[in-house]
């Protein structure tokens, strides 16, 4: 069977006239004496992909609870499609598809009878209903498993059930809340080659991740930390904050060095860290990855600086920042700033 385009899933999105669809000012949240989110400034156009990025208790969730009218804010305002999210909470919801970081639908009920559950919820009736449910299922790969207790479906399966659910009533605006949290790398292309289809076909996504690979599939990324926006723009705009260019190596014992793993690599950052230019040094896993003033210059020096400490430089090279080093070395920036302005008072 053919399968149906992004623009027919999606009927009803995109429309109107362009501007911006979300709206937070001094947007805060507050639990107890946790302050989850600390005002939050926000503006989303119509038809972005906007990721929320950042690492798990971030405010990510919480921010997009509060704006899909789930959760009152402590303080400040938002708006979504011209309406606030308190006053008008009811005319938001009809216009707005939500998908909930955890499994949120009938595990008893099969794939069929959770689409037939929610569009009752959503008003979806008379001879659109039945056309439109087959069309989600076909689109989010599911036909063949209509019958099957959604229960019993694999994670990758349920995050796209979940997601044909929210979008039964052809919402407007599509809020994902770690959609791929938990689920295969398989799972998770085919589900962002699905989110870009919608994408294309003029959908507006407000989409949350803890992964950095993710980020460069947004339009824009806001980088949370700690609650607070640390820095809002496009993927290459971000990466581009980054001091220095980036020189990457994977640390080896030389002959006679009997360091492995973490003493190792703790080794290895010490002795470039002492070099000339260095700007930062960031390690993942079992590479360094270090900032530098010019990679040119500094490459030979590197080397000889790691051989001279027993270590062998596998792979050392020029390489291209990618949006997670971009975020730490970002929040190691705020993090020098704010510690200058504590100690000056």
């Amino acid at each position: 069977m053919e399968q149906p385009s992004a623009r027919e899933v999606a009927s009803g999105s995109g429309t109107g006239d362009p501007g911006p669809v979300i709206v937070a000012e001094g947007l805060s949240k507050q639990f107890g004496k946790v302050m989850a989110v600390h005002g939050l400034d926000l503006r989303i156009e119509k038809g972005e992909i906007f990721g929320l990025v950042g690492p798990d208790g971030a405010g990510k969730s919480t921010a997009i609870r509060m704006l899909a009218t789930v959760m009152q804010p402590s303080s400040g305002r938002a708006w979504v499609a011209g309406y606030d999210v308190v006053r008008q909470a009811e005319k938001i919801k009809h216009r707005i598809g939500y998908m909930a970081q955890q499994f949120n639908l009938y595990a008893d009920l099969s794939v069929r009878e959770n689409m037939d559950f929610f569009a009752d919820v959503f008003g979806v009736r008379g001879p659109e209903r039945q056309p439109r449910i087959e069309r989600l299922l076909r689109f989010a790969g599911l036909s063949e498993f209509e019958g099957r207790r959604a229960g019993r479906l694999s994670g990758g399966m349920k995050k796209k059930l979940a997601l044909a659910c929210s979008l039964v009533h052809s919402p407007e605006i599509l809020y994902l809340d770690e959609p791929t949290t938990g689920v295969d790398p398989v799972s998770r292309r085919e589900f962002w080659d699905i989110v870009a289809d919608l994408h294309i076909s003029g959908a507006t996504i407000l989409v949350s991740t803890p992964y950095m690979d993710e980020a460069e599939r947004c339009s824009r990324v806001g980088l949370m930390y700690e609650g607070r926006l640390v820095i809002c723009d496009t993927p290459a705009r971000v990466k581009g904050l980054v001091h220095g260019q980036l020189i990457e190596v994977r640390p080896l014992p030389a002959a006679g060095n009997e360091l492995h793993g973490l003493k190792l690599i703790r080794s290895a950052e010490a002795a470039v860290a002492q070099c000339q230019g260095v700007l930062e040094v960031q390690t993942y896993g079992d590479l360094l990855r270090v900032f530098v003033d010019d990679a040119a210059l500094r490459l030979p020096e590197l080397r000889q600086a790691l051989v001279e400490h027993g270590i062998r430089p596998e792979g050392l090279r020029r390489a291209e920042p990618h949006m997670e080093e971009a975020f730490v070395s970002l929040l190691k920036q705020q993090a020098s700033a704010v510690a200058g302005l504590e100690a000056a008072k």
